[in-house]
């Protein structure tokens, strides 16, 4: 992971990039919330495979609209983008287009690696230690590296985002927020880079009051029910609570 650093980020510069099957129900023990009632100041909505989409004062922020998720509709209360790395799973070029369109020219965020991948947009460049204020949101960013998929293959940027201090997503790592008591986690399931084992020990270090699976297009329903199962075990040591979110449904914080 990249050296750690601390910067204040206004939403306001942007650094031009430099080239232009039916989901089955929860299985036993897995507590399945379904699309709640707003009750809580955060709403976060599990989009298909990375994409998220946090909600709180009437304005929302995207996270991770990649290849293998839906068009995200009735987001023109949108302030900002996140994209945590560069992978097409993780972001398309008519994602962030579509969303534009209806939102305005509001920002995108991302490190260095999207800056340099995503032709005709322009890009905030974020790295681990940076804070970004949009009202209503504060983003703190962590981590820096990509987890490692194999020895031939580069790894990239990677930055993880703690939104207002409260749900964490760390896009393709296990990079960890350190000192910071987070409610929600949206916890990767299943990916080339991620073993189970791994994936586990990191929900363990964040210590989340809740968690939910999130990154699992690539795996089958019974693949998805394990994975889930391993990191229920994992946020239930330390008095946690996973949720099962499928796409479209929503968790409060």
């Amino acid at each position: 992971m990249g050296p750690s650093h601390n910067r204040s980020i206004m939403a306001c510069d942007p650094v031009r990039a430099k080239s232009a099957e039916p989901a089955a129900g929860p299985p036993r023990g897995l507590l399945h919330t379904g699309a709640t009632r707003l009750t809580g100041a955060m709403r976060v909505t599990k989009h298909e495979h990375a994409a998220l989409v946090v909600e709180t004062a009437g304005k929302a922020l995207v996270i991770d609209p990649g290849v293998y998720t839906s068009p995200i509709t009735d987001i023109g209360h949108a302030v900002a983008i996140v994209i945590t790395h560069q992978h097409p799973d993780h972001w398309t070029p008519e994602h962030l287009t579509r969303i534009r369109r209806a939102a305005g020219d509001i920002p995108i965020f991302g490190p260095a690696g999207v800056a340099a991948s995503a032709p005709g947009f322009e890009i905030t460049v974020v790295a681990p230690g940076d804070t970004v204020r949009l009202a209503p949101f504060t983003l703190e960013f962590f981590g820096g590296r990509h987890a490692v998929i194999h020895e031939s293959i580069p790894v990239i940027d990677n930055v993880g985002v703690l939104v207002d201090g409260a749900f964490y997503y760390p896009g393709d790592s296990y990079a960890v927020p350190h000192g910071r008591d987070v409610a929600l986690l949206a916890a990767p399931v299943g990916a080339p880079w991620l073993k189970i084992g791994e994936a586990m020990d990191f929900v363990l270090a964040v210590r989340p009051r809740q968690a939910f699976g999130t990154h699992d297009m690539t795996l089958s329903t019974i693949g998805r029910e394990m994975g889930r199962e391993r990191l229920k075990w994992a946020v239930e040591q330390h008095g946690g609570e996973f949720v099962v979110l499928e796409p479209g449904e929503s968790a409060d914080i």
